[in-house]
Order: C-alpha cells, then sequence, then structure tokens
C-alpha cells in the first residue's frame, strides 16, 4: 500500500524552547516588579507564537491522503485452490441414499400448495392448523417411511471430506450476484479457499472459472456427481452443494449474500465448535402443518411443539459435515421430496416455501445440537426511503449486542450488469429486465444518477460498518478487470466510485488510468 502526501513531522523546536526560558530569567534578575511582569508576560507571548507557528509550518496537513493499492483480487492469488472431491466415491454414496429416498417417499406425493389469504399478515393459529389437509393414513405412511430413512442413513464417509471452506451457488443470473459476494469476500479480508458450485457446463463459464482460480476459487458442477436433471426446483440445489463439496466443514452462502466483515474467523467461534452448526434466525416463527412434528418422530400426534419455533434464514449457514452427516442426509431427504411435499408440510406456502428449514428439522428430528444466532436480522433500506434492500444478519461471535456479519441482498440484488448495464436487457420494454440505471422506477437508480450512496451513512454509522466502497470495488474489477469487463461498464462505475467515494485510479499511484489491469485503486481518506 502506498500513501501519497503523508510526510513525517520534524522534531519540535527545542532550541528556541531554551533560548526562551533563558532569556526569561535573565531579564526576571533585574529592573522593578512591574518591568519583571511586563517582560515576563511578553516572553509568555512570544512562546505561544512560536509554538503556533510551528504547529502550522510543520504539522500534517488537515486534508485528506490519497491511499493506493494493488485491487484485492490480485492480492489473493496466494490462497491454495481446494482440491476436488473424488468423484466416484461420491457419486457412489449418493446413488445409494437415493435409492433409501426412492424407496420410502411421503404421501401424498402431490402435496396441493395454496396460498394464505394474506402473506403481508402472519397467518394466525386456527388457520394455520387447518391450512394444508393430510388424511390419517398419509400421515402414518408418511411416518412410516421417515422412520425407515432415519435407520438407513449411512455412517459418515471418512477420507471423502477436509478441511474448512466456502460454498457458494451460481448460474444463470446467479453467476452475476455471485461475483459480488465472491468479490466482498476477498475485499473484507478472507482467505479462505471456496468453492464456487453450478449446475451443469451449461451454467459454467470456463474463462471465468479461470479467472476465480486465481484467487483459490473452485468451480464444481453437480451434473459430475449426479443426474440434475431430477432437481426440478432451484431449492435443492443447495443441499446438493454442501453435499458434494470437498469441504468437511462448511460456511454456505447463497450468490447474493454480500459479507461485511471477515467470516473466517467463525469457524473456531464457540458457536460452531460447540455444536457443529450455526444457523441464522428469518423474520417470522414456524408456520408448518401441525402434521409435521408427527411425521418427523417430534410427537406422538398432530401437534403445535413447533408453532414458537424462530424458522431459520438460509442465505447463510455452517455445518460440520462429521458430527452432524446424519442429519444433513436426513436434510437432503426433504429436500429430494421438497417441491412435492416436504417445502408445503414445512411452511404451508407462507413466505419461506422452500429448503430453508429442512436443515433444522432435520436437526430436531435427530436430537442434534445446533447455534441459533439470538440476535434478529435487521433490514437494510436504501438511503432515504422505505424501500427494502436486504438482511442484515449478526455475528454470531457477539452475544452481548448485536454487530452485522453478512447482508444478504434478497431484493435489490448486487450485480454490475443490474446496476448499469445499457441496453443489456432482451426486451427493454419490459422495466424488471432493464438495469436500475436505465429504469427510472427502480428504487436506488437516482443514487445511480445523482452519484449518491445506496446505504444510509447514518444506518452504516450505528452499526460501525461501511461496506458499500467495498462492494463498488468488487463490481469494479468485474466492469474494467474481469472476463465480463465492458469499457462503457467500467466508465460509468469508476466515475460513480470517484463522485461517491472520492475514488481515483492511477498508474502505478501517479495518473489516472482508464481501463486495464494491474492498476491501483486509489481513495482520498482521512
Amino acid at each position: 500500500m502506498t500513501i501519497y502526501g503523508d510526510d513525517p513531522e520534524p522534531p519540535p523546536p527545542a532550541h528556541l524552547l531554551r533560548n526562551t526560558v533563558r532569556k526569561i530569567r535573565r531579564f526576571h534578575k533585574g529592573g522593578s516588579s512591574r518591568q519583571q511582569i511586563v517582560i515576563f508576560l511578553g516572553w509568555v507571548f512570544l512562546v505561544y507564537v512560536v509554538f503556533r507557528a510551528h504547529q502550522y509550518l510543520f504539522a500534517k496537513p488537515s486534508i485528506p491522503f490519497l491511499v493506493c493499492e494493488t485491487p484485492t483480487h490480485e492480492q489473493s492469488h496466494h490462497i491454495t485452490l481446494p482440491e476436488p472431491p473424488n468423484i466416484e466415491s461420491l457419486s457412489r454414496t449418493w446413488k445409494t441414499l437415493q435409492a433409501v429416498y426412492d424407496a420410502h417417499p411421503p404421501q401424498p406425493l402431490d402435496l396441493t400448495l395454496k396460498s394464505f389469504q394474506s402473506l403481508s399478515e402472519f397467518p394466525d393459529l386456527e388457520d394455520i392448523k387447518t391450512h394444508t389437509q393430510i388424511s390419517t393414513e398419509d400421515a402414518q405412511a408418511s411416518r412410516d417411511s421417515h422412520v425407515q430413512v432415519t435407520k438407513k442413513l449411512l455412517p459418515y464417509p471418512d477420507r471423502l471430506f477436509s478441511g474448512q471452506g466456502i460454498v457458494m451457488l451460481a448460474g444463470g443470473r446467479y453467476t452475476g450476484f455471485a461475483t459480488t459476494g465472491l468479490g466482498m469476500l476477498r475485499e473484507v479480508g478472507s482467505k479462505l479457499p471456496v468453492e464456487v458450485w453450478v449446475r451443469d457446463r451449461e451454467e459454467e463459464n470456463e474463462e471465468w472459472c479461470k479467472e476465480l482460480a486465481n484467487e483459490g476459487i473452485a468451480c464444481r458442477r453437480l451434473s459430475d456427481y449426479m443426474d440434475t436433471e431430477m432437481l426440478e426446483h432451484g431449492y435443492q440445489l443447495k443441499i446438493s452443494s454442501i453435499f458434494f463439496s470437498s469441504f468437511e466443514q462448511i460456511l454456505f452462502l447463497d450468490a447474493d449474500n454480500v459479507p461485511v466483515r471477515n467470516p473466517d474467523g467463525l469457524f473456531k467461534s464457540k458457536a460452531f465448535t460447540d455444536t457443529g452448526v450455526i444457523l441464522w434466525p428469518d423474520y417470522w416463527t414456524h408456520t408448518g402443518s401441525p402434521v409435521l412434528p408427527y411425521v418427523v418422530g417430534l410427537s406422538d400426534a398432530a401437534s403445535e411443539v413447533l408453532r414458537k419455533d424462530q424458522t431459520a434464514e438460509s442465505g447463510q449457514l455452517m455445518w460440520d459435515k462429521r458430527r452432524h452427516w446424519k442429519a444433513l442426509t436426513l436434510a437432503a431427504y426433504y429436500n429430494y421430496y421438497g417441491p412435492q411435499h416436504y417445502y408445503t408440510m414445512i411452511s404451508q406456502g407462507w413466505a419461506g416455501w422452500g429448503d430453508k428449514d429442512t436443515f433444522t428439522i432435520a436437526l430436531q428430528s435427530l436430537r442434534q445440537n445446533f447455534y441459533m444466532v439470538p440476535h434478529q436480522l435487521v433490514t437494510l433500506f436504501v438511503n432515504g426511503s422505505s424501500d427494502g434492500i436486504g438482511m442484515l444478519q449478526a455475528d454470531p461471535t457477539k452475544e452481548a449486542a448485536y454487530e452485522p456479519m453478512f447482508l444478504h441482498s434478497n431484493i435489490i440484488k448486487w450485480s454490475i450488469r443490474g446496476f448499469f448495464c445499457s441496453g443489456c436487457a432482451d426486451d427493454e420494454e419490459d422495466p424488471v429486465a432493464l438495469s436500475a440505471w436505465e429504469n427510472p422506477e427502480s428504487s436506488i437508480n437516482p443514487h445511480l444518477k445523482q452519484h449518491r450512496r445506496i446505504f444510509s451513512m447514518e444506518h452504516m454509522r450505528s452499526m460501525n460498518i461501511d461496506p458499500e466502497p467495498l462492494i463498488w470495488k468488487s463490481f469494479e474489477h468485474v466492469a474494467c478487470r474481469g472476463v465480463w469487463q465492458r469499457p462503457d461498464l467500467c466508465n460509468r462505475t469508476r466515475e460513480h466510485m470517484e463522485q461517491t467515494f472520492g475514488y481515483e485510479f492511477h498508474r502505478n499511484g501517479v495518473s489516472p488510468i482508464v481501463g486495464g489491469g494491474g492498476d491501483q485503486i486509489c481513495r482520498w481518506t482521512g
């Protein structure tokens, strides 16, 4: 890192002080009392003037300093790329489990998904209890299947997994979101290896994967390990990427999840070492069918035992496979039949339909401990409006007070194409397909046009974070240096960074540049 304008301060003028004191003493020895007082005060005033002059002439200037550094992506080149898992052994393990799942399906396999009357208001208890109709015979059949599956879950496969790392899903439009989240991992200082999983070769960008490999990030294809044609819904991809990942201990992040602090220390946290699983809370409590506790063995009849439980928000989760292998494979069973049955059984079609609570239910069913972060999430809003951006999830190492760790951007998803691309939409008549720069209806359009922050600084200061400049550094890499670089995107991104955050872009910290790799990113600070 280079700092321009940070010159060393010269030592205080000690000889001036010594001479002044000698003169005061000499004049003090002679003359009347009044003369002595006047002379003494005169020299005190002179000493004050000398100090103020020194302070003015030699102290560090009270102006910002231009701090320049090599782009963070290039600083990450020393991170070791994770070794690929054993495809043959893992595929064989999956096929054995799949045979167990196929032999013991829940009933019915086409559980009807109905919407609640209102999705903005939490449903009342009577609506929850009667919303999904499941016959006694189907409930018993599902319970019997569940018992058989739990008996046949495989033991932990030694030597298949090792180490700690981060897992993220990408593919399709989610790749754009993932570029931001992965960039932020390195911007906040994470040194952990990462695996980025996509469904198949069609969703893989080989050039991007080569670029990621330089930063200790490996691309993986689920289709190398399993038949992805059986995956009916995107929610089923999460459990699959965790299952097949080479890591034994995992921090999973959704593609639209942006870390605002370095998460590496979470693996050594008491919450994780004590339990082996960390989950983060969602907004609401459980809305599942009262039949669910009976099916998964938490009660001997339909029950409201889960009603007061906090649901999980799975945009981020931590999992130790060795300690919770059977719970992971039971959660895989719930996801295997998720779209047809378990997603509806668990949420009944209210907010949060999907994979998110399959992990919690599996742990509870097998009576395994886990840590649910005690701090409620905080909704982040667009600066100056009531439009939401996403969910700020807490640092689980800070039990005494809430401090944010992750921004799950489930509303406004951070991608350079979604923000600044011009003419990228297939159908410009469809405002949903337009970028925020192009779409005047977008809640962040005025912020981009007028070069204003999207996050409220007051809100950021209250939580002692300021992730937005780093997010834009990640954007700048994609727009100007990565495999998707485009001159128009690069110029627009850098202009916004200059006008909004005080960035400058220099070659070797000397002169402004436009485009090109290996250049320094500078920012006025102080």
